[in-house]
C-alpha cells in the first residue's frame, strides 16, 4: 500500500518520502483495520516528524492523527462495528491515516452516519473534541458568557468559535490578517480583533466595559497568555490548550489571586486512557450539532495524497484558516 513514510526525525518536508510499503496488518483482539478515506492533519504532525512530541514512535511510521474510512475488519472482542461501516477513527500512533490503510484500537473507533462526509469526518474530530471538553467540561462555559479565542482562524480556534455559539457565549476571537478575520467573521463571531494591527488587550477592556472575558482559549501561550490574565473576569477561567508560539509561559499568580480566576489545564489526549467514555459522549453531542448545522469544519484545503507535505506546510507557515484535509483513496 502507499503511506508517507517518516525513516530518520527531521523538517517534515525533508523526511517525509510517499512509497509502497510492506505493511501487512491485522486485527488484533479490541483492534479495527480500517480503509483510509481522509486523513485530517493537525499541528502535532509536524513535532512527530521532527521528534519534539511527547510520544516518539518507533522509526520508521507515518503521521496523521485522525481519519475517516470504511472498516475493513474486527478484531476480537469488538462490538457494534463490522465490516464496510463509515467510521472516524484515531489510528494507533506511528500508524497514522497518511497511508491506504491503518488500525485503530476500538475505543478509539466511531461509527458515524451517511449523511456526514469524509471531509467533514476527517476535519472536525481532534479540533472539535477539544474545543467541546474544554469548553464545556473544563470551563463549564454558560450562556451568555464572553468567550475570547486566540489563534482563532487555525483548525482548533475555528471549531472553538462554532462550539462557544452554539453555547450561548459572546464570542470575541483574535486572528492575524484581514483573511483570517473575514473567516471569524464567516463562522460567526460577534467581534474580530486584528493582532496585527490593534494590541487585543484594550480592546477587549472596551468591548467588555472592563470586565474582561469569562473564559478565555489559549492555544499560543507565550506572550498571549501573559497578558491575558489582564483581560479575564473576575472568576474566569483561562483555559491553556497548548503553545504555538513555541514558548511556555511560568504561571505568574498575582493575577490569579486578585482576580479569583482560574487556570486551566486542558489535555484532551488523556481521556482516551483516563475516561474514554468522555470522548465518546462528545463524539455524540458534536454530532447532534453537526447534524443541526450548529458545526461545520472550515476547511482550507483538501489534496491529494501526493500533496500531503503542501498541506503541511500550510499549517507550519500559519497560512491555513480552519482545517486542511487530504484524500487518500
Amino acid at each position: 500500500m502507499r503511506a508517507w513514510t517518516i525513516h530518520e526525525l527531521g523538517p517534515y518536508d525533508e523526511v517525509m518520502r510517499l512509497e509502497e510499503v510492506d505493511r501487512p496488518l491485522t486485527a488484533g483482539d479490541d483492534e479495527v483495520l480500517i480503509d483510509v478515506a481522509a486523513c485530517g492533519l493537525n499541528f502535532p504532525d509536524l513535532l512527530l516528524a521532527s521528534g519534539d512530541y511527547q510520544e516518539k514512535p518507533d522509526l520508521p511510521f507515518t503521521v496523521g492523527q485522525e481519519v475517516t474510512g470504511t472498516v475493513a475488519e474486527v478484531g476480537g472482542g469488538v462490538e457494534g462495528l463490522e465490516a464496510g461501516q463509515r467510521v472516524v477513527a484515531l489510528p494507533e500512533l506511528g500508524l497514522g491515516g497518511l497511508a491506504e490503510r491503518t488500525r485503530a484500537k476500538v475505543t478509539d473507533v466511531f461509527a458515524i452516519p451517511d449523511w456526514l462526509g469524509d471531509d467533514a469526518g476527517a476535519g472536525m474530530f481532534l479540533v472539535y473534541q477539544t474545543a467541546h471538553v474544554a469548553l464545556h467540561r473544563r470551563a463549564a462555559i454558560r450562556e451568555g458568557e464572553t468567550l475570547l479565542v486566540h489563534g482563532a482562524a487555525g483548525g482548533v480556534g475555528t471549531a472553538t468559535i462554532q462550539v462557544g455559539k452554539a453555547a450561548g457565549a459572546r464570542v470575541i476571537a483574535v486572528a492575524g490578517g484581514p483573511e483570517k478575520v473575514a473567516v471569524c467573521r464567516e463562522l460567526g463571531a460577534d467581534e474580530v480583533i486584528d493582532h496585527q494591527k490593534d494590541d487585543f488587550v484594550p480592546v477587549v477592556k472596551d468591548l467588555t466595559g472592563g470586565r474582561g472575558a469569562d473564559v478565555i482559549f489559549d492555544p499560543v501561550g507565550g506572550d498571549v497568555y501573559e497578558r491575558s490574565g489582564k483581560v479575564i473576569a473576575f472568576e474566569g477561567r483561562l483555559l491553556v490548550i497548548g503553545f504555538a508560539s513555541g514558548t511556555i509561559p511560568t504561571p505568574a499568580l498575582g493575577y490569579p489571586l486578585v482576580k479569583n480566576f482560574s487556570i486551566v489545564g486542558v489535555h484532551w489526549g488523556l481521556y482516551r486512557r483516563r475516561a474514554p467514555e468522555v470522548i465518546r459522549e462528545t463524539h455524540d453531542a458534536l454530532l447532534e450539532l453537526a447534524r443541526t448545522g450548529a458545526v461545520a469544519p472550515h476547511l482550507h484545503a483538501r489534496l491529494p495524497l501526493e500533496d500531503a507535505v503542501e498541506g503541511l506546510r500550510l499549517i507550519a507557515d500559519r497560512e491555513a484558516t480552519g482545517k486542511v484535509v487530504v484524500h487518500v483513496r
